[in-house]
């Protein structure tokens, strides 16, 4: 059994941000990973960028080098974590599964596949993309055709020549979309259940992801107001090629359900030019059918279903009452703990506009300083 100050469960941004701004106080924790530092970047599709800026996703006390260029790849956003974790000098156990957590008096007992750790804080940072999720479609199990989730694909080679339908508005299908037509797909249909918002990723040089810092100050009403409007300006109407506006209330649901829009890197020219073609959500699977909701059938090569993550946190935390029924989010999050689970954070379970490392740098320090804070108390007592 280690006893710890402080132990974090993950080693991607989140966690690697919590640990090196607790440095910042003197505060030593101990990192838990159970694959590799920055694991879920490691596994995304191969032409994959950070949708946000360089110079707005800096962690706490490491800059992003400028030879990244503006918008960061995947593999120098997994350098990057990397070197984090080695400038901080943090104490990062790899290869190490936590199995459960168990109040211990007032520390925290974390049982892992390594041994045992004890603690007055523990840090949740497990990642928004933990497990992938694939609906549970009517005669998706005898789909004859090749179906695979987003979070499986690398890259267009296997799918040169070929139909593919692409199932999901996230940015990671409209990229991908992208990605197959560039890189050689006879033909590309993009599945929408729900009109998404598409936002150019930059404008004149300006990076939606500043607006989206400015937006994000805006009351919530007036954001469902500005909404269609603001996409009406920045790639027009789509109404025609198959993407409406998005409906009324599309802001509240996207603070409400972590339902981001795209930020455009190539699929709005694509659509205008009928290159990728929009069709209704997939209702079900029939023998090498694909059913539409719209009573179409369609035979396409390949599905890839850009259908999301789980944050899969019950296992761990959800006897103490710690997430949400409905969407699987933690009920607390950055310095906020529950009174059922003191000393227990969360951190990196929002996509804001804003930016994700944006608001995990902002995160991060905020439970550095309340961890600090708080220990200061309890010697000062």
């Amino acid at each position: 059994m280690e006893k710890c100050e402080v132990v974090v469960i993950g080693a991607g941004p989140a966690g690697l941000a919590t640990a090196g701004a607790l440095r910042h106080y003197g505060i030593g924790a101990v990192v838990l990973e159970r694959d590799a530092i920055g694991a879920s970047w490691r596994k995304h599709y191969d032409r994959l960028h950070l949708h946000t800026v360089r110079w707005l996703s800096h962690l706490p006390g490491y800059k992003m080098p400028r030879r990244y260029g503006a918008w960061v790849a995947r593999d120098d956003v997994v350098e990057y974590l990397e070197d984090y974790a080695e400038a901080h000098n943090l104490d990062v156990r790899t290869g190490v599964e936590v199995e459960s957590l168990e109040r211990d008096g007032d520390d925290w007992l974390v049982r892992t596949s390594d041994g045992d750790f004890v603690a007055p804080r523990v840090v949740i940072a497990t990642g928004y993309n933990r497990h992938q999720h694939l609906p549970d479609w009517p005669g998706v199990a005898g789909y004859t055709g090749d179906l695979i989730h987003s979070g499986d694909y690398r890259n267009p080679e296997a799918y040169i020549g070929k139909t593919v339908l692409v199932v999901g508005t996230g940015n990671s299908g409209a990229e991908i979309c992208v990605d197959l037509v560039e890189g050689g797909a006879k033909h590309v249909q993009l599945s929408v259940r729900t009109p998404p918002t598409v936002l150019l990723r930059d404008t004149n040089g300006v990076p939606g992801q500043a607006l989206g810092v400015v937006f994000r100050r805006l009351p919530v009403p007036v954001m469902d107001r500005l909404w269609p409007a603001i996409q009406k300006t920045a790639v027009g109407d789509l109404s025609a090629h198959g993407l409406p506006l998005p409906p009324p209330g599309a802001y509240s649901k996207f603070m409400r359900d972590d339902v981001t829009p795209i930020l455009d890197v190539g699929l709005v020219p694509l659509v205008k030019q009928d290159r990728v073609e929009i069709v209704a959500a997939v209702e079900a699977f029939d023998g090498d059918d694909v059913v539409l909701a719209d009573g179409r059938r369609i035979q396409p090569d390949a599905v890839i279903a850009g259908t999301g993550f789980r944050r899969g946190l019950e296992p761990l935390v959800g006897a103490y009452g710690l997430v949400e029924s409905q969407k699987g989010r933690p009920v607390v999050h950055g310095p906020e703990t529950h009174p059922e689970a003191p000393g227990i954070h969360f951190i990196g379970y929002t996509n804001p506009i804003s930016g994700m490392f944006r608001e995990i740098a902002i995160d991060a320090r905020r439970i550095a300083k309340e961890i600090a804070r708080s220990d200061a108390s309890a010697r000062a007592a």
